[in-house]
């Protein structure tokens, strides 16, 4: 018991202490005075949120490809119909893209993997094409004026 106590303590109060000690020492450096503020940020522009948009897309399209990949067959084929569908066998056909595993007549990969890879896909092409042109415009109408 004695042990679990002393080991809590280290673990949890000493660092706390040392954290509340760091930060006593930082305001007695710097004063009590509040720390300045930062200058306002820029607004963003609607090519920026478009280039958000197609970033969020492309990682998000990326996880989900990673995750039908996660069916594939790489080193064991005959484990990857045995751990999708309880068959040990060697899988009639498989395929990157689109994603698939069909093992004895059966898919074994997510219907939602493909036309979630889809939608992602487009929505990614469709939000970076709006980006530059967007950006491209904002440039041309910044030198005219």
């Amino acid at each position: 018991m004695a042990t679990l106590i002393g080991t809590m303590i280290l673990a949890i109060g000493l660092p706390a202490w040392a954290g509340i000690t760091y930060v006593g020492l930082v305001r007695a450096r710097r004063g009590d005075e509040l720390p300045p503020l930062r200058p306002p940020r820029r607004r963003r522009t609607p090519a920026r949120k478009a280039a958000w948009v197609a970033g969020l897309a492309y990682l998000a399209g990326g996880a989900v490809h990673l995750y039908g990949l996660s069916y594939m067959p790489f080193l064991f084929p005959e484990d990857a119909c045995w751990f999708g569908v309880g068959i040990k066998a060697y899988p009639d056909s498989s395929s990157a893209l689109p994603v698939s595993l069909v093992c004895h007549g059966i898919e074994v990969v997510p219907w939602w993997v493909n036309p979630g890879l889809l939608v992602l896909a487009v929505t990614a092409v469709t939000a970076t094409v709006t980006s530059v042109v967007l950006a491209w415009r904002g440039s041309a109408s910044r030198r005219v004026s």
